[in-house]
């Protein structure tokens, strides 16, 4: 599976972007789909994950709240909306495409995903 992710942008904090993730190739509506991000200087990290099922979300700390992750299968895409944005936010966001049955922890870390998209760039000024 192929994905392409956009949305970025440059936005005010308090402000809300939404980024889009679009897969290409066979499977999409049974991939558990996640975020990360990687901020200069600093390793990649976990933002949010959606079960292939979409019945299953998980976040991390620093976004639970003000982020929502979504998918819809019939478009091949999974959505990210950030809401509440904070320069600490500032960040190259990727999406990740991962086979297999949904776990919590698996989920949250990089090699629970097989394919990988271009990041898009995300800059909250202060």
């Amino acid at each position: 599976v192929q994905l392409q992710a956009s949305g970025g942008g440059l936005v005010q904090a308090g402000g809300s972007l939404r980024l889009s993730c679009l897969t290409s190739g066979r499977g999409f509506s049974s991939y558990n789909m996640g975020w990360f991000r990687q901020a200069p200087g600093k390793e990649r990290e976990f933002v949010a994950a959606i079960s292939w099922s979409g019945g299953d979300t998980e976040y991390s700390d620093s976004v639970k709240g003000r982020f929502t992750v979504s998918r819809d299968d019939a478009k091949n895409t999974v959505y990210l909306q950030m809401n509440s944005l904070k320069s600490e936010d500032t960040a190259v966001y990727s999406c990740a495409a991962g086979p297999g049955l949904y776990s919590r922890r698996l989920i949250t870390m990089t090699y629970g995903y097989s394919s990988w998209g271009q990041g898009t760039q995300v800059t909250v000024s202060s």
